[in-house]
């Protein structure tokens, strides 16, 4: 006669079995599934660089290598060079950086630190909002308002102040209408101050509070403990959310188009007009012929070179400081 309990024990280790099969058949799916969507972002993204390499040879073939530091661009004659839109790009963008990583340092800091609790939460959300203004309404803005009272009140006393200062006097002279390369890298450190200082207020949230805590309680002062605690927990997180500004900045279109000026001109003055990668495909990608289209695709390439690179050196001074920390303790 079968024992019962020996049945039973074969049955339950049956449905064991079948759900360990189970389990691992969906392991497995997730595991194909999850591997299908990245390597669809890396399909996509060699696709992308392949066409832009495709239909960007003819300029690179016609110019080679010294296409990176010709300032010609002349449309009727078929001579292009991309050093001043790399060199409006990068400038605007630098001064964009300059300006918003101090300020948005200190709006985290305020929000995390030293803000009222009934406070922090509407403050927050408005800086939360201006990363969701579209970027033609910042253009708007700054060549409708922002311009002239720039224009007015804005660049005088920078020429009054700063253009009287040896070496860095020449870069704030010249004509103030408003808009210009300075302009533009004002109006870009608007943009991307919403978007560096929410990461940089949602990485010094992650600290626990008992590191800030032990801090205050050997007699650290505020600063102290963000210099001494905060900022080393959360360095990897402060690069990232300055890189994503980068990122915005260098790749933003029509905001800039609206007040760089457009001029294809390399000046001494960052009052001066001038353009960037974006501005100058926006401005004649509709209008491009087929070897004009081919160096714009160019410039495009060029643009997607730089902001790889970018976050390239990015990952690399993280990855720098992990290794002197580690080497420090």
């Amino acid at each position: 006669m079968t024992n019962p309990s020996v049945s039973d024990s074969g049955l339950l280790d049956q449905k064991r079995l079948q759900v360990v099969r189970r389990q691992r058949l969906q392991d497995f799916l997730f595991h194909k599934v999850t591997l299908l969507f990245s390597l669809l972002v890396l399909v996509a993204l060699i696709g992308i660089l392949i066409s832009l390499v495709a239909t960007a040879w003819p300029a690179f073939k016609k110019f080679g290598i010294e296409f990176l530091w010709r300032i010609e661009w002349d449309i009727i004659n078929e001579e292009f060079g991309a050093a001043i839109a790399i060199f409006g790009t990068m400038v605007s963008s630098g001064i964009a950086l300059l300006i918003a990583v101090p300020l948005s340092f200190g709006i985290a800091l305020f929000l995390t630190e030293t803000c009222p609790v009934w406070l922090r939460r509407p403050l927050g959300t408005a800086v939360e909002l201006l990363a969701a203004v579209p970027s033609i309404i910042y253009g708007m803005f700054g060549l409708f308002i922002f311009a002239p009272l720039f224009a007015e009140y804005g660049q005088p006393a920078m020429q009054s102040t700063l253009g009287q200062m040896p070496l860095i006097g020449p870069l704030f002279g010249g004509a103030m209408n408003g808009i210009g390369i300075m302009a533009a890298g004002l109006i870009l450190a608007f943009m991307i101050l919403p978007f560096i200082a929410a990461v940089m207020r949602d990485v010094f949230e992650i600290v626990p509070p008992i590191l800030r805590e032990s801090a205050y309680g050997v007699g650290c002062t505020t600063w102290e403990v963000v210099r001494y605690v905060v900022l080393p927990y959360t360095q990897q997180g402060v690069i990232g959310g300055i890189m994503l500004g980068l990122g915005r900045a260098l790749g933003e279109t029509m905001a800039v188009t609206f007040v760089i000026g457009n001029s294809q001109r390399i000046s001494s003055s960052l009052f001066a007009p001038g353009s960037s990668i974006a501005s100058t495909l926006a401005n004649e990608f509709g209008e491009a012929d087929d070897f004009h289209l081919s160096t714009l695709f160019a410039l495009g390439f060029l643009l997607f070179v730089i902001t790889f690179v970018v976050l390239a050196l990015a990952k690399i001074l993280i990855i720098r400081t992990e290794r002197a920390k580690g080497a420090k303790t």
